[in-house]
């Protein structure tokens, strides 16, 4: 079987994706599942801290410790795009299984988050994150584009 071109990756930040939410959301190893406002509400009174939104310094903050890390550990960074409630990125990383590669970066963000931003919050993201396997140049093309660019088009499109 061939490796993958690359590997789609995005993450929420803390709370800004609860398990029951409105727009659904993905259960571990049961995958979409339908909102549910009970789940969710439970999920909110468990939350150790508020939900954390990225204000545009720490959106920086994230964009440069992801590129940072992808040299550090000579994997090819194809796109990035940090939101306020959200972080996608498209990466290569030859030998290296993907949740490594999330894992890594989450933390390193995280080092930098709080030596640069706020030293005092414990919990910048959402536990896991979704992982997309890029099979060939079209998709991984396709997937570029959308982080770089249709990110900012969302609901402008009639």
């Amino acid at each position: 079987m061939q490796d993958p071109f690359a590997f789609f990756i995005t993450w929420p930040t803390y709370g800004t994706w609860l398990p029951g939410n409105d727009r659904g959301w993905v259960e571990y190893h049961h995958g979409w599942q339908l909102p549910n406002r009970n789940l969710e509400s439970m999920c909110t009174t468990q939350m150790k801290e508020k939900q954390c939104l990225l204000d545009p310094g720490e959106r920086k903050i994230v964009i440069a410790q992801v590129s940072e890390t992808c040299q550090f550990r000579d994997w090819t960074l194809h796109a990035i795009d940090c939101r306020s409630n959200h972080a996608h990125i498209v990466v290569s990383g030859a030998k290296t299984a993907p949740k490594k590669i999330r894992k890594d970066i989450k933390a390193w963000c995280t080092r930098r988050l709080k030596e640069r931003s706020n030293q005092n919050r414990s919990n910048w993201w959402a536990e896991r994150g979704s992982i997309r396997y890029i099979w060939n140049e079209d998709s991984l093309a396709r997937v570029v584009l959308y982080v770089t660019e249709a990110q900012d088009r969302k609901g402008l499109e009639r």
